[in-house]
Parts: structure tokens; C-alpha cells; sequence
């Protein structure tokens, strides 16, 4: 049977303390836990005001003065020439052990290569042994190959893609800041002096000055403005008009007038003849890459050749005409999918030993050697697009 505790028993009880705390009638840590006192906050530093952003970044760029910097450029050279003499010395000892070339009990000379001549155009239907090998023996590895600079141009796209995002941000943030590092673009410049030609709107022939000075754009482009002699406000009219023109050149990715993408008569002539010439000649690369040396990714890399061509005498914008980000994609991914669906077909027979229901023709037709064909084409497709799309990522900053 529970007794009645005491009143002072209750007190020194864990019930009794916590339904005080609930109540509010009692903290249990005031007295019980060691309380520092706060000290109070320093003010914050001053911040840097413009002028010093500006000394910081031309002190880091000075090189010739950075005696840090060139301890650093100092221990890369001899970094690098180290690294470079080890690895040389590398390879060449690994070479001394090669086996001579040319003798038959070399560990290469051995029943795959002897298959691959003795069964390959029975077994492919190809004459060129080596479209054969790597599109029906090799095909999972040609395919790999061919996945791998899809991936690549998408990798470099979203690279791109995302410093440019982040670049655009940058620059929305310094646009609403206090102005840290002025930027501005050609644009404003055209801006500044139509002001000045509407300070002149009276009619009157004077000559205005400005002094030098130095600007950088948004592309990285320094445009130096020096002294402007203004006679007439046609003149400064048609200055305003090139400076609006070479902004919009910069904002495109195209260089200036005399650089300018598609502007060069003599390429222009040299690209009509040797274009479609070079287009004919990949295609035939890649047709007959099972009856004679080729295949698709020779006929690929002039395909892309001739359409790098093409955009230096044309510019992108012709070219983006019949090539753009959706045509690369979708013929990239047509082409990869075809392969995967096609060579799944042939690993399926040929692994379940099941009678392949395409037939390899006659060898030395055009159209003979089973799926080898095909393949060649989607090999060409995805690497002439491939070739293109590298070059306009770095070119311009995207397709």
C-alpha cells in the first residue's frame, strides 16, 4: 500500500518541479547552468569603396611586380619540365620492351586477327576488313565510341550554357550594386554621344573632344574612345551606327566588321566551288566505307569540315538555316538509336545462335555487308555533327 509523502519530500520530487516549469513558476536552469555574460558586438568593418576594388584587381594583374606570381611561374616551368622529361623516359622504357615487329610469335599474332582475315568477308560481307571489324566483331566498342562524343558535345554544352548563365547574373548584380567594376557596353557609348550631337542641334559646324579613355565590354573586348572630331552630325551619326553595329557583333559571338563571319568575297568563292566537292566526297567515304578504306568516321570529319567551311565564308547565320541545336539533337540521337536498336538485333541472334534474317549480299556491291552500311552512315551522321557542334560551342558559346 503507497504512503502520503511529505510536503517537503514532494517539493525535492521531478513531478513536482516539472509541473512548476510548465506552469511557468520556476526555470530550472537559472542558477544550475554557468552563464556567460554577452559581449557586445564590434561594428562591422568599412567596406571597400570602388577605387579600392579597382587598385586590388590592377595590383593582382601586375605581374612583373608579383614577386609571388613569379614564384609560382618559376616552380610551373620547372614543374613542367620535369614532368614531361619522367614521362618521356617512361614510354621509352616501356617501348624497349615491345616486341620486334614483324615476327610471328608476337603475343597480336594470334587467332583473332586470323579469323577476322580468314572468316571476315564470309562472316560480314564487307571487302574493307576493317569497317568489318569494328562495325560487326567491334560494334558494342564503335558504338561506345560514337555515345561518347554525343556526351562530350553535351557536356561542353551545359558548361557553356551555365557560365553564361552565372555571366548574365554577374552583370545584373554589378548593374543594382554600388558599381564595383564599372562595365559598359559599346552601346552606351553610342548613347552618350547622341547626347552630345543633340547639344549641337542648333546646326553649327564644331569640333568636339573628349579625352581617351578605356572601356571593357560585356565580351571582353577593350574599345578604346579617343579624340572625336565631330565636323557634321551625319558623321557622328554614322559613328554611332558602326559603334551600334560592332555591339551587336560582340552580343552575337561575330568579331568585328573586317573579321566579321561571312563577309570575305575571296572565301566566298573558294567556299561555293570547294563545299559541295567536299560534301560529295564524305558522303562517298561513307557509302563505300565497306568496299574501300574509309567509313563514317573519315567521311564524318570532312562532312564536318566542309561545314566549318562553309560557316567561315557564310557566317552562322546561313548556316543555322539547316543546322541548329534541334537539328544536331535530333539526328544524334536518330542515328545512336538506330545503332543500338540494330546491333541489339544482331547480339540477340548471335548469341541465342538464331539465323540472322539480314543478309550480307554480294561482297563488293554497294549494297551488301548486312547492317554494316547503315551503321556506317549513323557513325558519319553523329560525327560530322559532332565536329560541327565543338566548333560553334567555342566559336560562338552555343548552336
Amino acid at each position: 500500500m503507497s504512503r502520503k509523502r511529505e510536503e517537503k519530500e514532494y517539493q525535492k520530487s521531478f513531478p513536482y518541479r516539472f509541473s512548476r516549469w510548465l506552469k511557468g513558476e520556476e526555470d530550472p536552469f537559472i542558477g544550475r547552468l554557468e552563464m556567460k555574460p554577452q559581449v557586445p558586438r564590434e561594428s562591422p568593418e568599412r567596406h571597400f569603396d570602388p577605387s579600392d576594388y579597382e587598385d586590388i584587381k590592377r595590383r593582382s594583374r601586375d605581374h612583373a611586380h608579383n614577386k609571388r606570381w613569379q614564384g609560382y611561374g618559376k616552380l610551373y616551368q620547372v614543374s613542367s619540365v620535369f614532368i614531361c622529361t619522367a614521362l618521356i623516359a617512361l614510354l621509352v622504357y616501356a617501348v624497349s620492351y615491345l616486341p620486334p615487329v614483324g615476327e610471328t610469335g608476337n603475343p597480336a599474332n594470334n587467332e583473332v586477327p586470323e579469323r577476322y582475315i580468314t572468316k571476315g568477308l564470309e562472316e560480314t560481307g564487307a571487302v574493307n576488313i576493317v569497317t568489318g571489324m569494328i562495325l560487326n566483331y567491334r560494334a558494342f566498342d564503335t558504338f561506345g565510341e560514337s555515345t561518347v562524343l554525343f556526351v562530350a558535345t553535351g557536356c561542353v554544352m551545359l558548361i557553356l550554357m551555365t557560365g553564361k548563365s552565372r555571366g548574365k547574373r554577374g552583370t545584373a548584380e554589378e548593374g543594382t550594386g554600388n558599381g564595383m567594376a564599372e562595365r559598359t557596353s559599346i552601346t552606351d557609348t553610342g548613347d552618350s554621344m547622341s547626347e552630345k550631337i543633340s547639344a549641337e542641334a542648333s546646326g553649327k559646324r564644331g569640333i568636339l573632344a573628349e579625352g581617351s579613355r578605356s572601356r571593357r565590354t560585356e565580351a571582353g573586348i577593350q574599345i578604346s574612345v579617343g579624340t572625336v572630331g565631330i565636323e557634321t552630325g551625319n558623321r557622328v551619326s554614322m559613328g554611332i551606327e558602326t559603334g551600334n553595329q560592332i555591339s551587336k557583333e560582340i552580343e552575337t559571338g561575330e568579331p568585328k566588321t573586317e573579321e566579321t563571319v561571312g563577309t570575305d568575297p575571296i572565301l566566298q568563292v573558294i567556299a561555293k566551288l570547294v563545299c559541295p566537292a567536299v560534301f560529295l566526297f564524305g558522303i562517298y567515304v561513307i557509302l563505300n566505307g565497306h568496299l574501300s578504306p574509309g567509313g563514317g568516321f573519315s567521311g564524318g570529319a570532312i562532312i564536318g569540315a566542309g561545314l566549318i567551311l562553309y560557316t567561315n565564308a557564310y557566317g552562322f547565320e546561313k548556316t543555322e538555316r539547316f543546322f541548329t541545336k534541334k537539328t544536331y539533337t535530333g539526328i544524334s540521337v536518330s542515328a545512336l538509336s538506330f545503332y543500338c536498336l540494330a546491333k541489339s538485333y544482331s547480339f540477340f541472334t548471335g548469341a541465342n545462335h538464331m539465323e540472322n534474317m539480314i543478309p550480307n549480299g554480294t561482297p563488293g556491291a554497294i549494297i551488301s555487308s548486312g547492317l554494316i552500311l547503315p551503321l556506317n552512315i549513323c557513325v558519319g551522321l553523329v560525327v560530322s555533327c559532332t565536329i560541327y557542334a565543338f566548333y560553334a560551342l567555342f566559336r560562338k558559346g552555343g548552336l
